[in-house]
């Protein structure tokens, strides 16, 4: 049974072309995975299908009393409410029927015969309804999704405004697979989330009873979890049976297999072509030639789609520093407590660093601490000599209205416009992109942008916060080369091990001295 069709599917932005007449199904039971290159228009689709994008032509159409949920890259919570507060919201529909419940109790003493009956009819068929939706163990798989999740320990009392950015992603989807919809929509559902969580997530996945769309970029996650491949690329979208594995398999048979037969065909007409121009002047040959011209108006021609300009990272190396990066003495990290025990921690020159552990531990805390963004609560930090920082942040807050071309303006004047747009370029955006907002562009192509800027000073200390989170496939592989041939010292942060055991000559597991309870 279809759940969600989507027909003849026209969109862009500006003169932006995102999808050109796309048609997409979505059958029950389906783990569909959404993949494609940043900037391809995979959350823009989600944005359609779910009601919060009007396409500018085509039919979207869901089946009747479907309930989807859809955690995005830019979910929000509000200041005040409580990790349980949000969870429990989850089943607000079910808490509505139980004040419907309560209603029909209080009114039963003043009703007649007839009424009387059709109140415990309808009293009957709301309290079989919350039995069936588990109404009565609702605290318990609260607790118990939140524990799987990490949320437990920080006390389902906590406001989620103090919350992280990884804490609070955590905190959307403990929701939404306690709603446990008929289908659920996923933007990127890792990116804040550690390897023990990923780990249950993927097998929650795995025994989902109901249909999902995934977009992830975080492969062996997408194998484990997906039976079906869309893949977004030049306005189209291609469906494929199979993991991602499997998909890039027939992927590069077809495109090989089109790209021989374009060879084929270009020959072909290069033949038909030079025969037509030699034989339609003569009167012995001109009905041949016509003939063959009538061939070459018929022709379906095969087009190859333009490749997507693939990026080039190169961190420019600045002067050497001295032995040490820096020291801390007796290092307390943290706001109003205490994140961490005393640390007394050291980098050298040229060491290249993996922080790890699980989100709101203080890992981005200690990379602030360090770069003096945030007060240590006691003890200190000394920098080494003859440093020159580069500092890549996991979050940046508010709506940059500045185009790309003007972002990278701003902090390189010297720059001619065509070096701006070069730099950009290299980072693989194209002219389209290049001319946008900021704000408009996706995840991925934004944090190229903040590449560019890196890229583009001379640094001998490179701090990373999460540099992977919704790049695609090709621009981590790059990002990883450029990070192995750089010469400077690399502090990272990074949830992903297939991406930083490849960069890295050492592995701070910061859960060893957190005071946080694990």
């Amino acid at each position: 049974m279809s759940i969600l069709n989507v027909e003849h599917l026209t969109h862009g932005f500006g003169d932006r072309a995102i999808f050109e007449d796309v048609s997409f199904r979505l059958l029950a039971g389906e783990h569909i995975g959404l993949v494609g290159a940043n900037g391809e228009g995979k959350s823009t689709f989600m944005n359609i299908v779910t009601g919060k994008l009007m396409p500018d032509e085509g039919k979207v159409e869901w089946a009747k009393n479907v309930r989807t949920g859809y955690l995005d890259q830019n979910s929000t919570l509000q200041k005040g409410m409580t990790i349980e507060s949000v969870l429990k919201s989850a089943f607000a529909w079910l808490f509505e029927q139980e004040e419907r419940m309560n209603e029909i109790c209080d009114q039963l003493g003043s009703a007649d015969p007839d009424q009387m009956d059709a109140m415990m009819e309808e009293l009957g068929v709301i309290q079989d309804m919350l039995t069936m939706h588990d109404f009565y163990v609702i605290d318990s798989k609260v607790e118990e999704v939140a524990r799987a999740l990490g949320l437990l320990e920080l006390g389902l009392d906590h406001d989620v405004s103090d919350l992280s950015g990884g804490q609070r992603m955590k905190v959307l989807l403990a929701k939404l697979l306690l709603e446990k919809p008929d289908i659920l929509l996923l933007d990127e559902p890792t990116n804040y989330l550690d390897a023990e969580h990923i780990a249950w997530l993927t097998r929650y996945l795995q025994e989902y009873e109901n249909a999902f769309i995934l977009i992830s970029h975080d492969i062996p996650f997408l194998n484990d979890v997906v039976n079906i491949i869309y893949h977004m690329e030049n306005q189209r979208l291609d469906r494929y049976v199979g993991n991602y594995d499997k998909f890039q398999e027939v992927y590069a048979v077809k495109k090989s297999q089109l790209e021989a037969a374009y060879r084929k065909q270009q020959q072909e007409i290069s033949e038909l072509k030079d025969f037509v121009a030699r034989n339609k002047a003569r009167v012995a040959t001109r009905n041949m030639a016509m003939s063959r011209q009538k061939k070459l108006d018929k022709m379906d021609v095969i087009e190859l789609a333009a490749e997507r300009p693939k990026p080039e990272f190169d961190f420019k190396l600045g002067r050497t520093p001295g032995k040490y990066i820096f020291e801390t003495k007796d290092l307390v990290i943290g706001y109003d407590e205490p994140l961490s025990k005393p640390l007394n921690i050291s980098m050298e020159r040229g060491q290249k660093i993996a922080l790890v552990g699980a989100n709101g531990i203080g890992k981005t805390t200690l990379l602030r601490s360090i770069l003096g963004l945030v007060p240590a609560l006691s003890g200190e930090v000394t920098l080494g000599e003859n440093l020159e920082i580069g500092y890549f942040e996991q979050e940046i807050k508010g709506e940059n209205k500045n185009t790309c071309i003007e972002e990278i303006w701003e902090e390189f004047p010297a720059f001619s416009q065509y070096e701006v747009r070069s730099a950009l370029a290299k980072c693989g955006l194209t002219t389209k992109h290049i001319e946008s907002q900021v704000r408009v562009l996706s995840g991925g192509e934004q944090a190229k942008v903040r590449l560019c800027k890196l890229m583009n000073r001379t640094t001998n200390i490179l701090l990373l916060d999460e540099p992977t989170n919704h790049l695609d496939v090709d621009a981590k592989d790059e990002l990883k080369r450029a990070l192995n041939e750089y010469r400077g010292a690399v502090l990272l942060i990074c949830h992903e091990p297939d991406f930083y055991q490849d960069v890295v000559n050492a592995v701070w597991d910061c859960s060893k001295w957190t005071t946080k309870i694990l």
